[in-house]
């Protein structure tokens, strides 16, 4: 039951119930969500999985199973661990905070919040676990897809990994994530009926040895499949294989078919395709793809280009849906301010020895700049400050300042996503999400060098912030 309230830790329930026991779990609170550091050692991430938090949040309330689950946790001492007045509370518990949110397909960089949450502290803390989930995930294998195809280039990719992923749930959100970040299909049938992604599929090994002979196996598909024929040659022997599907080409044109591709997924790649290829093109079956899989991502993929090999299609599974050589995007969600009895917001942070995990105070909104149509700069302003300008930054990772008030233009990235609780954002497809992540990449990437993008405080929060660390120093003492 993934869209159970029981969907996050312990611990925030035991935080919950803390709030609940001292009258605090009514005041209100800004929490923010964000990540830290580049995935993949890349320049930017592909924000992915917001819709999957209003699916989520849209079932969010507690069913009399998970009452009574809460209801029979015991302490160390055997006793129940919450009192059944605190139950009764989560029983009529209805969602009622506001959400802002970057919207699905944006490129963002560390630092800068995905999501805003502000309401009730109890309730903005039961969401900590399943929120950073939902987008973690999704956000992280987005900018993975976009990573491969960025290599593949014009070549279409296909997220081929549901065998290997982390469980069903995983795969989903992989296959739907995949998919935003730029693969044109999916191997999930499940994926592509719960989130419209076109499936695509070819055969297995099994196919072709569980009959005679690799000739007879794939005339028998053939015979199944003429208008959707996709043979993988690689069973026994490659070359041979190529040259039984070309055989099989013959039975398709009888069948008022054709051959839409050969599937390579073992061997010197480079080598044997450009041999495939020699063959395919001999025959007259210059339109049949070659389509290659076999624990690829985009440094093999980029590999293989730099070798000429004659692919024009990528599967692409592994690597891709587990995120093999980055397994976490590093995200947090850290309480920035709370509302004190006269309604005022006073701003919270955390202070680390470490630079970068010292976090941002206030209610934050994004302010990207533009020279021209080109990013510039991300700036992060207080929505308390009544700021109405931005005119200079201080950057997050190097302090060095900034002014803003001479770019060309500028557009602040969060929007309202729930508002008391009731859903006001705009619905959009996934292929919608997916046209604006893809375009999203490739500006960002026709625009950029290689310089870290930066990302700043707006000049008076950052002094705001030195100032609240100076405080909390001292009261610690």
């Amino acid at each position: 039951m993934t869209d159970s309230p029981l969907l996050t830790d312990l611990y925030q329930f035991t935080m919950a119930y803390g709030y609940w026991h001292l009258n605090k779990h009514e005041d209100r609170a800004a929490f923010h969500l964000l990540f830290r550091k580049n995935p993949f050692g890349g320049r930017y991430a592909l924000c992915c999985g917001l819709d999957s938090v209003i699916q989520f949040i849209n079932q969010w309330r507690f069913r009399e199973e998970d009452l009574a689950y809460l209801s029979c946790l015991k302490n160390s001492v055997k006793k129940p661990l919450f009192e059944s007045a605190f139950i009764d509370y989560l029983r009529h518990l209805t969602f009622s905070c506001d959400i802002d949110a970057i919207p699905e397909g944006s490129v963002v960089f560390p630092h800068e919040p995905l999501l805003r949450i502000e309401g009730p502290l109890l309730q903005c803390q039961l969401l900590e676990s399943p929120l950073l989930n939902l987008i973690n995930f999704q956000t992280l294998i987005a900018t993975k897809t976009q990573r491969v195809c960025l290599a593949a280039g014009t070549d279409p990719v296909i997220e081929f990994g549901l065998r290997r992923a982390q469980g069903p749930n995983g795969a989903l959100s992989a296959s739907r994530a995949a998919y935003i970040g730029g693969c044109v299909a999916t191997s999930n049938a499940l994926a592509g009926h719960l989130y419209d992604i076109p499936v695509s599929g070819t055969q297995a090994h099994s196919w072709v040895s569980s009959f005679d002979n690799e000739k007879e196996a794939f005339f028998a598909y053939a015979s199944v499949m003429p208008n959707d024929c996709v043979l993988l040659v690689d069973t026994y022997d490659t070359i041979q294989g190529v040259k039984n599907a070309i055989l099989t080409s013959e039975k398709l044109r009888e069948l008022g078919g054709e051959l839409k591709a050969i599937r390579l997924d073992s061997g010197e790649m480079a080598s044997l395709s450009r041999k495939a290829r020699q063959l395919l093109d001999e025959a007259g079956l210059q339109n049949t793809k070659i389509l290659a899989s076999n624990s690829l991502d985009e440094y093999v993929i980029k590999n293989l280009k730099q070798q000429d090999a004659a692919i024009s299609a990528w599967g692409v599974g592994t690597h891709l849906t587990t995120a093999y050589d980055h397994p976490a995007l590093d995200g947090v969600y850290k309480l920035s301010a709370m509302q004190n009895k006269q309604g005022e917001w006073e701003y919270k942070l955390k202070v680390s020895e470490e630079m970068v995990k010292t976090s941002n105070p206030g209610r934050h909104q994004i302010r990207r700049f533009f020279s021209g149509e080109k990013y510039v700069l991300d700036v992060l302003y207080d929505l308390s400050l009544g700021i109405s300008d931005v005119p200079e930054a201080i950057l997050i990772e190097s302090n060095q300042q900034r002014k803003c008030d001479d770019m060309d233009a500028f557009v602040d990235l969060m929007t309202p996503v729930y508002r008391q609780g009731e859903l006001v954002a705009a619905s959009r497809t996934i292929h919608e999400i997916r046209d604006a992540a893809i375009l999203a990449a490739k500006e960002f990437h026709q625009q950029q060098n290689d310089v870290a993008y930066p990302v700043g405080l707006e000049k008076h929060l950052w002094e705001k912030k030195q100032e609240l660390i100076k405080k909390i120093k001292l009261n610690q003492k």
